[in-house]
C-alpha cells in the first residue's frame, strides 16, 4: 500500500506543477460556464411572458369592447397586443408571418348587439394549421361568452328592478366573475418548472465541468508517457512494486485531481451560480464520486494507450468532443430525437449529466441518481480493466 501512495504523491506533485492542469480543471470550465450561461440567458433577471401573443383590433370603441380586452389580457394563456394603427389585413399578415399567434377583431356595433340580445360574432384570425389555433379560439370564446352572459344578466336584473341603466350592474357582475365565492382548483403533483435562467445554468455548469474534466486527462496521460520515455517506469517494475500497485497509484492520483475539480466547481455552482447541488448532498456526492471514478479510469486507459505526447493529446481531445457532444454536455438530450438520445447514453457523460440534472434541475430524489451512478461505475470497471490488460501486454514486450 505504501508504494501506491508514493506513486500517487509523485503524480500529484507533477500535476500541481503543470500550469495546464489548472487551466483545464478550473479556469476553462468556469470561463465557459459563465460564457455559455450568459449567451443562453443564464444571468438574466427578466422573466419572459410565455403567453401567446394575440393582436386586438377594436372597431367598436365601446365600454363593452374595452371590458372584453381586459378579460382577454388577464388570460393565463394569451397576451393581448393592441395597436389601433393596424388594420385587419395587417393582423392577417402578422399571423401568417408567425409574428402573432392569432388576432381578434371586435366589429362595430358590438356593444349595441350585446345590449339588445342580438348575436354579433367576433372575427378571429389564426393559423388553422398551427398547434395554438384551438387554444386561442377557446380562450376568446370563453371571454366572449363571459362578456355576453354578464350583459344579459345585468339587463334581466335591471328590467326586473325597473332600473333604466344596466351598465353599473354589468360592472358589478364582471367584478364578481373575477372573484367567485367558490373556487375549484385541481392540482397535480409535478416537477417544479424553473425559470429560464436557472435551467440554462443547470445544464451548462455540469456540462462544462465534465467536458474539461475529460480534457484535463491530457496532463495525467502525459505522466505515463514521460515515465516510459525516461524509462523510470521500466526501472520501477524491477523493484518489488507490483503492476497493479503502479496502476492503482496512477489511478488514485487522477481520481484525487478530478475530485478536487468537482468539489471546487460544485461549490462554485452552489454559492455563485445559485444551483442547488446541496438539496440532497448524498445524491450529489454519489454522482460526483461515480463520475470521478469513471473519468479517472478513462485517464488511466488513455495514459496506457498513448506512447507519445502527440498521442496523449489526440486520445484526450477526441473523447472530449465525442463524449461531450453525444452525451448532452452542449445540447440537452431532451431536445434531440429518441435515436440520438439512445446513442448519447452509450457515453458516460450522458449518465453523469442525468445524475446532476436530476438533482439541480428536475428536483428528483436520491433514487433518481442510482441508475446513472451504477452506469458510471460500470464504465469505470470497463476502462480500468482495459487499461490493466493493455498495460500488462505492453510491458511484457
Amino acid at each position: 500500500m505504501r508504494s501506491i501512495f508514493i506513486i500517487t504523491g509523485k503524480d500529484l506533485t507533477q500535476l500541481v506543477r503543470n500550469k495546464m492542469t489548472f487551466l483545464f480543471l478550473l479556469i476553462m470550465p468556469i470561463a465557459f460556464t459563465l460564457l455559455f450561461g450568459y449567451a443562453f440567458g443564464g444571468f438574466s433577471d427578466a422573466s419572459p411572458d410565455a403567453r401567446l401573443p394575440v393582436g386586438y383590433l377594436d372597431l367598436d370603441q365601446s365600454g363593452s369592447s374595452r371590458e372584453l380586452f381586459g378579460l382577454l389580457d388577464r388570460s393565463a394563456v394569451i397576451r393581448m397586443d393592441e395597436n389601433q394603427g393596424r388594420s385587419a389585413a395587417d393582423l392577417e399578415s402578422l399571423v401568417s408571418k408567425k409574428e402573432l399567434a392569432g388576432a381578434v377583431v371586435v366589429p362595430a356595433g358590438y356593444e349595441q348587439a350585446l345590449q339588445t340580445g342580438n348575436h354579433i360574432p367576433l372575427v378571429v384570425i389564426s393559423d388553422l394549421g398551427g398547434s395554438a389555433s384551438t387554444t386561442i379560439e377557446n380562450e376568446i370564446s370563453r371571454a366572449a361568452s363571459q362578456m355576453a352572459n354578464s350583459v344579459l344578466t345585468a339587463r334581466i336584473i335591471a328590467e326586473a328592478a325597473g332600473i333604466s341603466s344596466a351598465s353599473t350592474l354589468r360592472d358589478e357582475i364582471m367584478t364578481a366573475w373575477q372573484s367567485p365565492p367558490i373556487t375549484i382548483r385541481v392540482t397535480q403533483r409535478q416537477m417544479e418548472i424553473r425559470n429560464q435562467a436557472v435551467m440554462s445554468l443547470a445544464h451548462t455548469a455540469p456540462g462544462m465541468m465534465l467536458q474539461f474534466a475529460i480534457a484535463s486527462l491530457l496532463t495525467s496521460a502525459q505522466i505515463l508517457v514521460n515515465e516510459r520515455k525516461s524509462r523510470s517506469l521500466q526501472r520501477m517494475m524491477t523493484t518489488k512494486t507490483a503492476r497493479w500497485q503502479i496502476l492503482a497509484g496512477h489511478f488514485l492520483a487522477i481520481f484525487a485531481m478530478l475530485l478536487m475539480q468537482f468539489t471546487i466547481l460544485i461549490t462554485f455552482g452552489q454559492w455563485v451560480l445559485g444551483l442547488d447541488y446541496m438539496r440532497i448532498p448524498l445524491a450529489t456526492l454519489l454522482v460526483a464520486l461515480a463520475s470521478t471514478a469513471c473519468l479517472a479510469a478513462l485517464g488511466l486507459l488513455i495514459g496506457t494507450l498513448a506512447k507519445t505526447d502527440e498521442q496523449a493529446i489526440i486520445f484526450s481531445i477526441i473523447p472530449m468532443f465525442v463524449f461531450a457532444g453525444l452525451g448532452g454536455a452542449w445540447v440537452p438530450l431532451e431536445f434531440t430525437g429518441e435515436v440520438f438520445k439512445t446513442i448519447g447514453h452509450l457515453t458516460p457523460v450522458a449518465w453523469s449529466m442525468d445524475g446532476f440534472q436530476n438533482i439541480i434541475a428536475r428536483d428528483l430524489g436520491i433514487e433518481s441518481v442510482i441508475v446513472p451512478s451504477l452506469a458510471l461505475a460500470g464504465y469505470a470497471v470497463l476502462f480500468f480493466s482495459a487499461a490493466a490488460l493493455l498495460f500488462a501486454r505492453s510491458e511484457e514486450r
